[in-house]
């Protein structure tokens, strides 16, 4: 099961030490009680290294590609990781 954090948290984690606070909290205890917790709306590299350094490791967002249909994120997939 998945907990999802919303982008408007991960906007503000970046300089704002009470987000911060709030989002550590979430992601700990979504994570005591066993689900999988999952950064939606990541933009930059800032976001990024601070959710891994939080053990948040699930990420969605723009910083790594915009949507895409299923047979486009199958053929990125191919093309990046070599997946036959």
């Amino acid at each position: 099961m998945q907990f999802k954090i919303d982008k408007s948290f991960i906007d503000g984690i970046v300089g704002q030490e009470k987000e911060r606070e709030i989002l550590n909290s979430i992601i700990s205890l979504a994570q005591n009680i066993g689900l999988d917790v999952v950064a939606e709306g990541v933009e930059t590299e800032e976001q990024l290294k601070y959710l891994l350094s939080s053990n948040c490791h699930i990420i969605q967002g723009y910083l790594f590609s915009k949507p895409v249909s299923e047979d486009e994120a199958i053929k990125m997939l191919d093309k990046n990781f070599c997946i036959k």
